[in-house]
């Protein structure tokens, strides 16, 4: 079905399309476990030749706003500069505040959002609060989202929910949020792990891309995506990264080997390497001093890396 008549259907009836989707778990997709590959004859059903035909986000402000650089393979241009859903964005009650920015995001040119199911804690807020925006906006954002469960069953009821609080029909990237040890890679390369999920979603249409994003140790990272052609990665990039578990030294070019759409986050160390921090003896890591950069600097060096974009919360 062409997007223009999908977009006149009762919110009624997408909602039960989709809830067919995952009740059903695409029943027709076979392979995809352990990262296995899809068979070249799987038919990929409704929702792909949906996906096909459904042209790439664009705001139009962002080629004068910022430079743009390649997502990787998927063939998308992303600012420099793009959105996370933290911070303001996931604080509770603070919907005004919030979707203001979203607002002012776009309007200033950023064409790429991310959040999480897990942003705002039990009570999904950050994705709440954007889908506020993207009713009215989706297609000036490339729309991204995790998935914290590591079961295929699990990821999928998340993404009926992430579908629904962000009110739309498709995500342009959905990934897994945070993996931090191996045995969590073993959890989601299962038969009725997380990945399958994740393939499933992408070979049917619901999501374009799938990806996976972490910040606690690289080699947990190369394993992942050793395993399966993940179309993105979320890691954690900043100043401080050669002193300890370094993401640039051996996972970047990985990522780059692999052509990967690159997002880097932390890029201040959640302001702890910026001058203007003020400690206030209650740091959960154990600050005690302000940093040495300013932002623009703390910028300029993650930038100065193979990145496609570096998200700002």
């Amino acid at each position: 079905m062409p997007e223009s008549d999908r977009d006149s259907l009762p919110e009624s009836q997408v909602s039960l399309e989709r809830r067919e989707f995952l009740k059903l778990g695409v029943a027709t997709v076979g392979g995809a476990a352990a990262g296995t590959s899809l068979g070249a004859g799987t038919s990929l059903g409704a929702g792909a030749a949906l996906a096909a035909g459904r042209p790439l986000p664009q705001n139009p402000r962002t080629p004068s706003a910022m430079p743009t650089r390649n997502l990787g393979r998927t063939g998308y241009s992303v600012g420099i500069f793009s959105l996370g859903g933290q911070a303001a964005v996931e604080q509770p009650n603070n919907e005004a505040a919030a979707v203001a920015i979203v607002e002012r995001a776009l309007d200033l040119g950023i064409n790429y959002v991310d959040t999480a199911a897990r942003y705002g804690g039990d009570t999904p807020w950050s994705q709440t609060y954007i889908g506020q925006v993207m009713k009215r906006r989706r297609k000036e954002a490339f729309l991204a989202t995790k998935t914290h469960d590591r079961t295929r069953d699990g990821s999928l009821k998340l993404l009926e929910q992430s579908l629904k609080l962000l009110q739309t029909d498709h995500l342009d990237l959905w990934q897994i949020h945070n993996l931090q040890a191996m045995e969590q890679v073993e959890q989601i390369f299962r038969p009725d792990g997380a990945v399958k999920a994740l393939q499933e979603a992408k070979e049917q249409g619901i999501v374009r891309h799938i990806g996976v994003t972490g910040h606690a140790d690289p080699a947990v990272l190369i394993e992942a995506i050793g395993r399966a052609p993940f179309d993105t990665l979320l890691l954690a990039l900043n100043a401080a990264d050669p002193h300890h578990l370094s993401f640039r030294e051996k996972l970047l070019p990985l990522a780059v080997e692999k052509e990967m759409g690159i997002i880097g986050m932390k890029i201040p160390a959640r302001g702890r390497l910026l001058s203007a921090f003020t400690p206030d003896g209650k740091d959960r890591y154990g600050a005690t001093k302000p940093g040495a950069l300013t932002m623009r600097e703390a910028m300029r060096y993650v930038l100065s890396l193979p990145v496609s974009t570096v998200i700002v919360g």
